[in-house]
């Protein structure tokens, strides 16, 4: 028997591409899922330092080599007065209306504010807030443009 004939082969073709609304979906979603993990380990005392692999150029030789560096992740969560916790969602650089008027949401403590990310996080992969996305990718856009 050959070593092929113990896997499944199938004729298939590439994964379709993901539109331009659900790659904006994701990445909030990824942005999201940051913030969660960033309250969680001020839960529970922990520093959250997040890392990525980064290509630099080695001064002494020459040569590109590939280095874990830490990635500045900005908490979009603060306390208020009243001993509770606010949050803005944010694509980009700019902040994104959840209702009209309204672009914060007020929680009592970090685990109402962990849940109330991931309710978020629901709202923007079931496309309640692709409005808002577009709007402030657009306007994002907009500040790369010729002048």
């Amino acid at each position: 028997m050959s070593i092929l004939g113990n896997l499944k082969l199938v004729s298939a073709a590439t994964a379709p591409r993901l539109n331009g609304v659900q790659r904006q979906r994701n990445k909030l979603a990824a942005k999201l899922d940051e913030q969660i993990e960033m309250a969680t380990a001020k839960q529970s005392g922990n520093a959250y330092a997040p890392s990525q692999l980064k290509a630099v150029k080695n001064p002494a030789t020459g040569q590109k080599v590939v280095v874990e560096a830490y990635k500045r992740v900005r908490p979009w969560f603060w306390m208020t007065a009243g001993a509770g916790y606010c949050f803005n969602v944010r694509y980009g650089s700019k902040v994104i209306e959840l209702r009209k008027g309204k672009n914060a949401v007020e929680v009592a403590d970090l685990a109402a504010l962990i849940e109330a990310l991931g309710t978020v996080k629901s709202a923007v992969l079931a496309g309640e807030l692709d409005a808002e996305i577009e709007k402030a990718s657009g306007a994002l856009r907009s500040g790369f443009g010729k002048k």
